[in-house]
């Protein structure tokens, strides 16, 4: 897959750093590197470890909406997918600003750091 610009009819929030454009499932990179680093933010329902991460994850997800709900996004696919079984390619959404929205959610504290091996701890 070639990395470039992605045009969405539908964009939605599915969690706070997963998006679905068009049907199909994008994971947020928050302007990381594939692989090395990006963004994390809590877990919703079953995969959450706690009834805190659970709260966290639909406010983070709230926020995302929010952001998602702007003029003039841009969906850019920096030419890798997860290692899912989904498969999701890993993006970066930016607003009319230049501002990375993922970005955005770790400045804002609804997101954390993400890199390999590395679990956040949302219960604490």
């Amino acid at each position: 897959m070639i990395a470039g610009l992605i045009l969405c009819a539908s964009l939605t929030a599915v969690d706070g750093d997963t998006v679905k454009c068009d049907g199909q499932n994008m994971r947020l990179l928050g302007e990381g590197v594939p692989f090395v680093s990006g963004i994390d933010t809590p877990e919703m329902g079953s995969h959450a470890k706690c009834i805190k991460e659970r709260k966290l994850a639909l406010i983070a997800k709230g926020r995302l909406k929010e952001l998602l709900a702007e003029k003039g996004l841009r969906v850019m696919f920096s030419g890798a997918v997860d290692r899912t079984p989904s498969h999701r390619p890993l993006v970066n959404i930016y607003r009319a600003n230049g501002e990375e929205i993922g970005k955005k959610l770790l400045q804002e504290g609804f997101a954390r750091s993400w890199s390999p091996g590395q679990r956040n701890d949302w219960c604490e």
